[in-house]
């Protein structure tokens, strides 16, 4: 189903020289190895012809030569100093001074370097327009007994709409006929499926159950709370700053070194022949082909560890990061309500009561009758035949079982005087809760809670020693008692809940500005944030506007699948910045060579490859993982 089109954003290219597809780049080298291959032939064959040689060297300079030059040149009217410049002035310099095969040689170069950059960084969808694909285009309106499909765009408020099984609500909006659940967790952050009944609230995006439900629009789409996620993911891609790539800071210290030898040499001989062996030598390989190397054989280590890299850059920031953020549910959370206590009262006895309220809450569709069911066959309990069954809206589940009045309902639903009866056992802030009468008479009070991940405390406790994370804390749109009580359990001091997308975002945003974070999470709720945080990591793949809003995805939901990546990243970075000032070193070497005159443009160039051979081995070592990739 196509996505309507008030939430479809709007994405133009800003350049056809911004960025070159890898296929082009791929081309270009392509044709660089013909062309010199058949000046090489033309050359030194039998059928030799020096002015004829140059054709294709010629050819390959002005066509591809070109083509790099004309980007290189749209970076620098947008301010971007790359590392890739000496390499755009070595190919003008060789054309103004007939060295076509220095020239060549350094087109193959830039664009291999390119090619394999691009082939890192991979092609993925926007995550706007994953947003966008997942919301319906049309909606059900009902008008007296008739039913019609119409474009979500013309639903106004006090509209009657039909949300269909497992369709996803079109609007915010209010129950008015039907009963069932929806699966908010995408949008709340909320581990559970939430009941609905008349009166209940639905926000668009969630997922309807297994039974229509009928609604009153209460938002237009473009008010809606799916819509303003969307506007908030925009206005995250929008305002997330441009990362400065590891070759880029290199390239600006190495960049004017480079020109300065250069020009002296040039000065000095008064040949400009010394200019251009220079900068031939001088062409950063190591940081346009050494880097992307070890970049490509990090995002291999990664997926066979079952980690899917979406965005490289990640891989660069993210051992500069000081700031580790969490989302709760789902990321240090199981995501699944669990029976933590079960307290019984005036003589009846666990296994008892367990046995007639599971015999009950087999036929409800409550959210907490799935965690009683599986604590009653974990405990091995009979699960006996129920008569009478009735679950009226908002009073809870009553029913016969065993001869025995059974209810399950929650405190506020019995009265101050039965109420008192559980006066020994006090509710707990944050914590989920029911409580069963049995013949009237107060018998067991259920406590449930989204259990902690069990390698959270080891995790946590582990950053700062290991991997120098100065500072954790959840944000969460569960309750804040909740989101206190899992920190205190897992060692975090700083937790807030409570919190909207858009409110995610703004934290996220503050706390990027003092330092570089990192923020894991797993709904379309955590998607603006991810995208907003130095580095995004999404658990699992409950949606595909979380992992393409994500740089990258753990495809497991494990912690210790998170530190391997850390360990993957800083050693990619530490292997990397090796290859490249190696290699920087070995081409500074051969520049003081180039600029006493013992370095020609052409030997340059071939001493350049050499070096960019060495450099390339080095990186690829990032494939040979250490035996250990975890250490907490």
């Amino acid at each position: 189903m196509e996505a309507a089109p008030l939430l479809t954003p709007s994405i133009a290219p800003s350049s056809p020289f911004s960025t070159l597809s890898r296929r082009r780049y791929e081309i270009i080298a392509s044709i660089a190895v013909a062309a010199i291959i058949v000046h090489l032939l033309m050359r030194f064959g039998p059928w030799s012809g020096a002015k004829a040689a140059q054709w294709p060297l010629l050819m390959i300079l002005v066509g591809g030569g070109g083509i790099l030059v004309l980007e290189l040149v749209f970076k620098l009217l947008k301010g971007e100093f790359g590392s890739d410049l000496l390499a755009g002035l070595s190919i003008l310099t060789s054309i103004l001074l007939g060295e076509y095969l220095a020239g060549a040689l350094v087109v193959l170069m830039l664009s291999g370097g390119n090619s394999l950059e691009a082939y890192a960084v991979a092609r993925a969808s926007s995550a706007l327009h994953a947003l966008a694909r997942r919301m319906p285009s049309i909606a059900h309106r009902r008008n007296n007994s008739t039913v019609a499909d119409t474009p979500i765009s013309s639903i106004v408020i006090g509209d009657t709409l039909v949300v269909f099984p497992h369709e996803t609500c079109p609007v915010d909006g209010v129950v008015i006929e039907g009963r069932g659940v929806m699966d908010e967790s995408y949008l709340t952050g909320e581990p559970f499926r939430m009941s609905k009944v008349a009166g209940a609230t639905v926000l668009s995006g969630s997922i309807n159950g297994e039974t229509a439900l009928v609604i009153r629009a209460s938002k237009i789409a473009a008010d809606s709370r799916y819509a303003k996620i969307m506007e908030v993911m925009a206005a995250s891609e929008q305002r997330r700053p441009r990362m400065r790539r590891l070759g880029d800071k290199l390239g600006a210290i190495y960049t004017p070194l480079a020109l300065a030898i250069a020009s002296i040499a040039w000065a000095a001989a008064g040949d400009p022949q010394r200019f251009l062996a220079v900068l031939v030598i001088a062409t950063p390989c190591p940081l346009l082909i050494a880097i992307p190397v070890a970049i490509i054989a990090s995002i291999s280590l990664s997926a066979r560890r079952g980690i899917i890299v979406k965005n490289p850059v990640v891989l660069e920031q993210l051992p500069e990061c000081r700031t580790m953020i969490f989302d709760k549910t789902g990321t240090l959370t199981y995501g699944e309500p669990h029976l933590s206590k079960l307290t019984c009262l005036n003589g009846f006895k666990e296994n008892e009561v367990l046995a007639l309220v599971a015999s009950l809450e087999r036929y409800s569709k409550h959210p907490l009758a799935k965690a009683i069911l599986e604590a009653a066959e974990k405990g091995g309990v009979e699960v006996l035949e129920a008569s009478q069954i009735s679950e009226k809206p908002g009073e809870g589940l009553t029913g016969v079982v065993a001869g025995k009045s059974i209810q399950v309902t929650s405190r506020k639903n019995i009265g101050n005087e039965l109420a008192n009866g559980f006066q020994n056992e006090p509710s707990v802030p944050g914590a989920l809760e029911c409580v069963s009468l049995i013949d009237g008479k107060p018998a067991c009070a259920f406590r449930f809670r989204d259990e902690p991940r069990s390698d959270g405390v080891p995790f946590v406790a582990h950053l700062s020693r290991k991997h120098g994370i100065n500072r954790v804390m959840i944000i969460s749109g569960d309750r804040e008692s909740e989101v206190k009580f899992l920190a205190d359990r897992v060692g975090i001091r700083e937790a807030v809940g409570g919190k909207s997308p858009e409110e995610k975002v703004q934290i996220v945003r503050e706390e990027t500005a003092r330092a570089k974070t990192v923020y894991i999470g797993d709904g379309i709720n955590d998607a603006p944030a991810l995208a907003s945080a130095t580095v995004g990591l999404a658990f699992g793949q409950n949606s595909d506007i979380t992992t393409e809003a994500a740089g990258a995805v753990i495809m497991d939901s494990s912690l210790t699948k998170v530190d391997e990546f850390m360990h993957i990243s800083r050693r990619m970075r530490t292997i990397a910045l090796q290859s490249a000032i190696g290699g920087m070193a070995l081409s500074g070497g051969g520049m003081l060579l180039a600029a006493a005159g013992y370095l020609p443009p052409v030997a340059g160039a071939i001493a350049q490859e050499i070096i960019d051979l060495f450099a390339v081995l080095n990186a690829l070592r990032v494939l040979l993982p250490p035996k250990h990739l975890i250490d907490f």
